[in-house]
Parts: C-alpha cells; structure tokens; sequence
C-alpha cells in the first residue's frame, strides 16, 4: 500500500462494513475508521463520497473512493479460492447471497418476536444451501480462511438476533454451517471486530 491516509466510513453493527474491515485486517492495511451516525444524519465526507447510494462502508485512500479492495491491495492467500469449487459458486452468486441472507434476517428481526414459520423456515433453507456449498471442508475454500469466508462470515452477527427473535438455534438446524462460523470466530482478524451480539440485538429490538 502506499503511504496515502486510509478511511474507513464505518457504522459498527453493518455487515458490510464488517465486511470491509476483516478483509483490510487480512491484507494488513492501515486506516481510519470513522463511524456514521445513519439514522441521525450522514456526514458531508459520506454523502460526497457515495451520493448515489448514501450507504457505508465506503473506503478512502489520498481522499478517493476505492470501489474494489482487491485490484488495489492484493493478497493472494485471500485470493486463491477465486479460482476453486464451491467457493467460486458462491462467489459468482455473491449478490444473491447478500439479498437472500439479508432479506431473511430482516424478515424475522422485523416482525419483534411474532415470528411466522415461514420466514423462519426460509432463512434456515439458504443456511442449508450454504452449508450444501461448504459441504465437508472447513472453510468454503478448503483448509484455510479466505476470501469467500470473509464475503460470507459478516452477515452472521445479526444471527443471535435473529435466534432470539425466531427461537431456534442455527447450531441444531445447519450444524456444519454453526462449525464453519465457530471457526472463523476464531480468526483474530474477524473476532476482534465482530460487535457484542446482545448489543445488536438490543439495537435490532427498538
């Protein structure tokens, strides 16, 4: 990386943001992180930064916005799976993977606890198409954490809220996908960053 600032716009319980910082962890880089106050006015810096979308996380480097960390810090461990397996499945399809997870999460954690079978029975379906992804190996590029586990590990810190809200536990309905998140747990890079899950669902529940 070059000598340039690094910012991260940041908001703490937003899994892409989350997203972004495990994946600037992994490739050792340096930044700022500036948190935004997304419900209480966005800052000049965002709106300027993303005037389209309005959304975090946005990334700066000498004050420009990077739209794709990977062509400007390079990592090839991070990278290999690219070209593997499962992991490339998942990877092509990664905007379905984002909708269909997110959309399930918040069709739970929307409805306070009055849960309906149904989308509870649809969020536990996607976990298991994952874990069908995953299939035997540790992380869905093999033996090591990578680039398509960063992609996909984030989305699970809503998960406690979403047990809570449902009444269910991801352990007992998607047992290797509850494995596969225990060990990327473990990882420094995602432990140190991954937010209190009561705190999330305290803010989930207002």
């Amino acid at each position: 990386m070059s000598k340039g600032e690094a910012v991260l716009l940041d908001c703490w319980a937003n899994p892409f943001c989350l997203r972004a910082k495990i994946a600037l962890a992994e490739k050792g880089v340096e930044y700022e992180a500036r948190a935004e106050n997304l419900f209480g006015g966005k800052s000049d810096l965002l709106l300027k930064s993303n005037p389209i979308n309005k959304k975090v996380p946005v990334f700066l480097h000498d004050g420009k916005p990077l739209l794709g960390l990977r062509h400007h810090f390079s990592h090839p461990v991070l990278m290999r799976e690219l070209r593997q397996g499962s992991g490339q499945i998942l990877l092509t399809r990664r905007s379905d993977y984002d909708s269909q997870v997110f959309d399930a999460v918040c069709n739970i954690w929307k409805t306070k606890g009055n849960v309906p079978g149904t989308a509870k029975n649809e969020f536990i379906e996607i976990l298991k198409q994952l874990e069908g992804a995953l299939g035997e190996k540790d992380f869905f590029g093999g033996d090591s954490f990578g680039f398509v586990d960063v992609i996909a590990i984030p989305l699970t810190c809503w998960f406690y809220a979403v047990e809570k809200f449902g009444e269910f536990k991801v352990e007992n309905e998607c047992p290797k996908f509850s494995a596969w998140m225990n060990k990327c747990m473990q990882r420094e890079t995602v432990a140190r960053i991954f937010p209190d899950p009561e705190k999330v669902t305290n803010l989930l529940s207002r």
